[in-house]
């Protein structure tokens, strides 16, 4: 068992130790991997280098490609073009004069804080560039010469402070000392300020004696500590004065105050007091500035300083003056007074955009760069120390990424439709007493993706369309709308799916696919097609595409087109007439037949009603207005006739209403062989019209024979006295027929009595007749007899229709046209 534990134990720690070494590997990684993330590139370069110089290569230190140098826009963010990228190789280079004396002035580092930029995606890298000095200013004095009166009573070892010379250079090739032309009665000490600065004191060696010589020339150089070193120098003149037994002695050697920036001109700097032991003349002390101050003013009897005009820090921190006195016999004293200006937080924090973006899209993740922010404060210390703040709640944040830089990224999800720009303010808030701050602000413009589909404004339609519509009329439209922009947002229609056939939906139904209108292609008919089902489709242009479905249902409205058709009473197999028989003891109410009838049309155009036109015996028989059932309205009376005959209409509830007829023949017999063999045999019984047909023909029959008559007489009178006893003829062949066909039904147009007439005349000679005609073209069931020598009838066709067509009630009238004979008879 232990030897079991032990192997356990071993296989344990092998995992651990391969963990161990993992971790350790990763944290010698992650630096590699962090540094373009926390640490600023550095670089270094002398001034004044000429334009073109490399600096160092920027893409390759951030992990850029050359070709992607182009790509990735990759530049530098900076005020002033000192330092720009080279797009060809990505180097960082020189494209201005680096001057560090104009860039930094006397500080003793000098260094360009820069910002990398390179979008797609966007980003900001801190770059340092270090301005090295060279050593290109020589020290200079302000004055070529310089002079300096000293008393021949001036014991040996007096010191006397010369002016300083300025060199712009720092370190080494700053100014380092001092030289002074070889001299018996003069020596030259280097002194140095506190701030590091050196300037010459003279130094008397021996006593002077005026009568035997009045003036002293000596050269004064300065030198710096370059390589080669630059030197300046200045001639200083020594004029000796008479004896003056004691030279003004001041209270300090170096006096120094501090003074707040800002103090209004006037206010009291300090006060330099010197004493001279002589008397009278001798002891009157006046004092001045060794070089002329244009900030200060001293008041030459009492020694006070004050400001005259206000005082600025950033301007300048520090002051050094060397103030004289000089007694009355012109023994001169000097005294050196520093004054520190003390910073005051009178300056706001400045707050600057950089390489912001002119758009990002709203499907930026969080974090996504959106511009650089630098915040400046002149002030120092506390005073200059700056805190950042996003103003309002809007979806984006600040991160500091250096004491003065800071990034503002997206904090939340954006979303085009519902706010398309936000204004962002930054508010810079120094740490001074009281605080200043300041605001900047921007504006961020988000763009668009395709993130929206279309939006139909209703979940589903129905369109109602009316049949017989005029091909291509529009029968309705749908919309749908789109919030994103430009091409994402541009809609356009199409019919994806449906229940009929796609070839068939092709000929009835179209979509416009800008507009959304549909259009029918066809005439639709209610009773082919009453309804039908489409899926249309609305896609924007985006990239991928978007879309979105909705249904469509198509009614197709029924109007009165179709007139009713009747199916009973029909007629027989060899197109003549059918009957019903009626027992002759029916009962009032007995169900003789029934009208069948039906109308392709629906709802009201196809709600049928039944009327009587016409009857043999009015009252005999009552029929349903909407059944259409012929019932015995009262019992057969001896007076009655055993044939009856009814006239039929059916109407539909349209507007306008249309119709149809039916003829019903109905015998009151108790069996089939009481039937009336003409009845059996042929198709319709006589009917009251028959007789107006027989009066018609009769009165027809009388006008041709006294149309005859007419004629013989004249033919008469005409052979009287003609000499010629031949005649030809009196009558020729001819002959008029007018038939009814009370045998067949006619056809009838929907609403007209069934009057149906056909008149032939023949011409005979030089008579001339007209023809006797109804408004109606013949039809199927009418036989005309013409004028044939045999006088034989003959059917022009047979009757094979029911009678049951719809046709419209016209008038029937009738035409009669006679001419005139010859005036000779």
């Amino acid at each position: 068992m232990g030897r079991g534990s032990g192997a356990w134990a071993r296989g344990r720690a092998h995992p651990r130790t391969l963990l161990f070494a993992l971790l350790l590997l990763l944290l010698l990684q992650l630096p590699l991997f962090c540094r373009a993330l926390s640490e600023q590139l550095r670089y270094r370069i002398r001034e004044e280098m000429p334009v073109g110089t490399v600096v160092g290569h920027l893409a390759r230190d951030l992990g850029i490609s050359v070709p992607g140098v182009a790509a990735r826009k990759l530049r530098l963010s900076s005020e002033k073009p000192y330092l720009s990228v080279r797009a060809e190789s990505g180097e960082l280079v020189v494209s201005g004069r680096l001057d560090r004396e104009q860039l930094c002035g006397r500080k003793p580092a000098c260094s360009l804080e820069l910002e990398a930029v390179a979008e797609n995606p966007l980003n900001f890298y801190h770059v340092n560039v270090e301005v090295e000095d060279i050593n290109d200013h020589a020290p200079k004095f302000t004055q070529s010469f310089f002079e300096l009166h000293i008393s021949e009573s001036a014991h040996p070892g007096a010191r006397f402070i010369l002016e300083a010379a300025e060199d712009s250079d720092i370190g080494l090739n700053a100014l380092q000392n001092y030289q002074l032309s070889p001299s018996a009665s003069f020596s030259l000490i280097n002194k140095e300020k506190e701030d590091g600065s050196k300037y010459p004191e003279l130094v008397l060696e021996k006593s002077l004696d005026r009568e035997e010589r009045s003036e002293h020339r000596l050269v004064l150089t300065a030198w710096d500590g370059g390589d080669p070193a630059l030197s300046g120098t200045a001639e200083l003149r020594i004029r000796v004065t008479d004896a003056n037994d004691n030279p003004p002695v001041f209270t300090q050697e170096v006096y120094r105050v501090s003074l707040r920036e800002n103090s209004p001109r006037g206010t009291v700097v300090l006060q330099v007091s010197a004493s001279d032991q002589d008397e009278d003349v001798n002891a009157e002390i006046t004092y001045s500035f060794q070089r002329t101050s244009q900030v200060f003013d001293l008041n030459p009897k009492s020694g006070e300083m004050t400001t005259r005009r206000s005082l600025d820090y950033e301007e300048t921190k520090e002051y050094s003056l060397v103030v004289e006195g000089r007694d009355g016999g012109g023994l001169v004293a000097q005294c050196t007074v520093e004054i520190k200006i003390q910073d005051e937080n009178d300056n706001s924090p400045e707050v600057r955009f950089h390489s912001v973006l002119d758009m990002i899209l709203e499907d930026s993740v969080p974090g996504t760069l959106i511009a650089l922010i630098k915040v400046y404060d002149k002030d120092s210390g506390g005073n200059g120390d700056v805190n950042c703040e996003l103003e309002g709640d809007v979806p984006f944040k600040i991160i500091s990424s250096s004491k003065i830089s800071y990034k503002l990224v997206t904090d939340g999800v954006l979303d085009r439709e519902q706010t398309a720009e936000y204004n962002v303010t930054i508010t810079a808030t120094d740490r001074g007493k009281p605080p200043l701050s300041s605001s900047s602000s921007v504006t961020v413009h988000i763009g668009d993706v395709n993130d929206n589909a279309p939006v139909f404004q209703q979940p589903s339609y129905v369109v109602h369309v009316a049949e017989n519509n005029p091909p291509g009329a529009s029968i309705a439209q749908v919309s749908a709308s789109d919030p994103d922009l430009g091409s994402n947002g541009q809609v356009t229609y199409s019919i994806v799916a449906s229940d009929l056939e796609a070839q068939t939906l092709a000929s009835y139904v179209s979509v416009s696919a800008h507009s959304g209108v549909l259009f029918a292609q066809r005439a639709l008919d209610h009773e082919q097609l009453r309804a039908f089902h489409l899926t249309l489709q609305a896609r924007d242009q985006g990239s991928p595409a978007l879309s979105a479905n909705v249904s469509v249902r198509v009614l197709v409205g029924d109007r009165n087109d179709n007139a009713p058709r009747v199916l009973y009473p029909a007629l027989a197999p060899d197109g003549s007439a059918l009957f019903d028989t009626v027992p002759r003891a029916a009962e009032p109410g007995y169900l003789v037949t029934k009208v069948v009838a039906v109308d392709a049309d629906s709802g009201h155009n196809a709600w049928l009603s039944y009327h009587v036109l016409q009857a043999s015996e009015p009252g005999l028989f009552s029929l349903g207005l909407r059944t259409g059932e012929v019932r015995t309205a009262r019992a057969l009376g001896d007076r009655d006739a055993a044939r009856q005959r009814l006239l039929v209409a059916v109407r539909d509830g349209g507007q306008p209403p249309l119709s149809a007829t039916a003829t019903l023949h109905l015998v009151f017999a108790d069996s089939l062989q009481e039937v009336p063999p003409d009845l059996s045999e042929h198709a319709a019984p006589s009917d009251p019209q028959g007789e107006l047909q027989f009066y018609l023909v009769l009165a027809l029959a009388a006008i041709s024979v006294l149309f005859l008559l007419t004629v013989i007489l004249a033919i008469a009178l005409r052979l009287r006295r003609s000499s010629s006893s031949a005649m030809g003829g009196c009558f020729q062949p001819g002959a008029v027929c007018s038939k009814s066909g009370p045998g067949m039904p006619p056809r009838y147009s929907e609403g007209t009595l069934p009057y149906s007439y056909n008149l032939c005349v023949a011409h005979t000679g030089k008579t001339e007749f007209s023809v006797l005609n109804t408004s109606e073209q013949l039809s199927t069931g009418q036989d005309i007899l013409c004028g044939d020598p045999s006088g034989s009838l003959f059917p022009l066709s047979t009757p094979s229709e029911p009678t049951s067509q719809p046709e419209i009630l016209t008038p029937v009238s009738f035409t009669y046209d006679c001419t005139s004979f010859p005036a000779s008879i």
